[in-house]
């Protein structure tokens, strides 16, 4: 299903694959670039020639959302309870020329949020008191040759480097791209990221780091997957036995490391489920869900869309559909029980998340948007407590929004920061705390003892990734933050400090899986006695106190 666009906004879609029974290619222009245009609607029936050329829905710019409003449960679909009270807050120094997209947590603690409107990205780097309402925002280096990419494949590298790959959009064009690029935040710049050999669409496809670190990059619009070496920058194919091509999907990490998808194309079972093995790189068949969370017909119409699969610390993944429906699965024995559905809305109709986002609060509950039908608004905003779904008061600009524009960052802070294409960002405070067994664990704390300005350092634990990857979408944006952030809080100032994180040994989100990560102390850190706590998923360690000291100086611990 494709998602247009009005003004200087675009929605967003599946790609325009045939069904998987057909082999056509996509088509591509002199330059190599996928170009598939928009199909003007026929009067032919669902099933005619391109299955997916549905008629396209129109959005409107969904504008700047002024002030901020305090938000409280109000019931959902398992009528009252399950929410919780929380606040909606605007950015304060967000500037109103660009429009805010996908967001990703980096490992210094900054944020990258990229501006729809054009090659950049914006970071937001939290205040002196570790602040990202009041953080400051700075433009990045421009992505090179005009690459403006609308709903690709994302995800920050063990290494701390960012990687875009594809897009289904090319400055607001559908085309199904295979451009890719990977950033490097320490020296601003870009470095061309050639697509696997033979490719000829990647698009709104999916990606993954897997809990062994390596990067898996789907072709949205076939059974094709292949493995990133990220110092090379060359590809290798991965995996075989696919039931149906990727498009629309998503994919979570489980506990095991394997991921789990439910299939959006397979219309001899609308139920179907599929489970990766990153170490055979065999998809297999799983337990179907109990209901359909695909919008698939049997003759392959319908949207195609999903709902986020998002894991929570219990070790259960609340599965939302487009249909209306949710369902849990137990990676625990490897079951599936039936969740709550949305609620119809008087006047809207049935609410469902045919394409949004969900993310997992410090708390362990999960935050989801949802709109009725396909591409719909207004949107609302629902917590689910793994039993219960309540509505939430929704930030400023929901009213213009649907759940495919909306998107979601859990912060290290605890906070969510929300983006839904407007000049206007909102964070958003949950109530509720962690579980303290959910923490991250320092091991060696005496061996930090002493830490130089600007020098490198390793950090050993148990959980430095948190228990889930913390926020998920689908096919069309992913950015997980299942890697440990190294905080700093000088003890006489209260300023803070992020030390920016590299070469995670792991990405495992099991319970107590030990592993290190390295550190740079920023040579601007306060010197003093200072906090320093491992954060994963806005969740953050026990302290171990330490003495930063300006170079040459650490002598004197002697």
């Amino acid at each position: 299903m494709r998602k247009l666009v009005l003004a200087t906004i675009v929605a967003t879609a599946g790609c325009a694959a045939q069904p998987s029974t057909s082999s056509t290619p996509a088509p591509v222009d002199s330059t190599g670039v996928t170009t598939q245009a928009v199909n003007a609607p026929s009067a032919g029936t669902p099933g005619d020639g391109d299955a997916k050329s549905k008629l396209p829905k129109l959005h409107l710019v969904p504008p700047h959302g002024a002030g901020s409003t305090t938000g409280t449960g109000t019931g959902g679909s398992t009528g009252a309870g399950g929410g919780t009270t929380g606040t909606w807050v605007p950015l304060t120094n967000f500037p109103t020329n660009w429009y805010a997209g996908t967001a990703l947590q980096l490992t210094d603690g900054s944020v990258m949020i990229q501006d729809i409107n054009s090659s950049y990205w914006w970071r937001l780097v939290p205040d002196a008191t570790g602040s990202y309402v009041n953080g400051t925002l700075k433009q990045t280096a421009p992505m090179p040759n005009g690459y403006q990419p609308l709903y690709f494949a994302s995800a920050v590298l063990t290494d701390g480097r960012v990687i875009v790959m594809g897009g289904e959009y090319q400055a607001f064009t559908p085309v199904w791209q295979t451009t890719g690029y990977i950033y490097d935040p320490q020296a601003d710049a870009w470095t061309s990221v050639a697509p696997p050999a033979g490719w000829r669409t990647i698009g709104d496809a999916q990606s993954i780091v897997l809990a062994d670190g390596r990067f898996l990059l789907a072709d949205c619009c076939s059974t094709n997957a292949a493995i990133l070496d990220p110092k090379t920058l060359t590809w290798t194919t991965f995996g075989t036995g696919k039931a149906d091509i990727f498009d629309e999907e998503g994919w979570t990490l489980l506990p095991s490391g394997q991921l789990l998808t439910v299939d959006a194309n397979d219309t001899a079972d609308l139920k179907h489920v599929e489970l990766f093995n990153p170490r055979t790189g065999v998809w297999a068949a799983g337990p179907d869900s109990p209901v359909q969370l695909a919008d698939l017909n049997p003759d392959y119409s319908g949207s195609h869309e999903l709902g986020p699969q998002l894991l929570r610390p219990d070790g259960t993944v609340w599965a939302v559909g487009a249909t209306g429906h949710t369902a849990v699965y137990h990676t625990r024995g490897g079951r599936w029980t039936t969740g709550p559905d949305f609620p119809v809305i008087p006047g809207e109709g049935q609410l469902d998340v045919a394409d949004g986002p969900a993310v997992l609060e410090p708390s362990g509950n999960a935050l989801v948007v949802a709109s009725n039908g396909v591409f719909n608004t207004p949107a609302h905003v629902f917590e689910f407590d793994g039993t219960r779904m309540a509505e939430i008061a929704a930030p400023p600009n929901a009213v213009n929004d649907s759940s495919y524009n909306t998107s979601f960052l859990v912060l290290p802070n605890g906070q969510i920061l929300f983006t839904d294409f407007s000049n206007d960002i909102e964070i958003y405070t949950p109530s509720g705390s962690a579980d303290c067994s959910w923490e991250p664990r320092i091991d060696d704390a005496c061996e930090l003892g002493w830490l130089t300005q600007g020098e490198t350092y390793r950090l050993d634990g148990d959980q430095l990734n948190g228990l889930s990857q913390g926020v998920v979408y689908g096919d069309d944006a992913q950015a997980a933050t299942n890697y440990p952030l190294v905080r700093l809080t000088n003890v006489a100032t209260g300023h803070v400090t992020y030390a920016r994180t590299h070469d995670h040994s792991s990405m495992s989100i099991a319970h107590n899986v030990s592993s290190h990560t390295s550190f740079d102390v920023p040579a601007t850190a306060e010197t003093g006695t200072t906090r320093l706590e491992v954060v994963a998923n806005g969740i953050a360690s026990r302290a171990v106190r330490v003495e930063v000291v300006a170079p040459c100086s650490s002598s004197l611990a002697e």
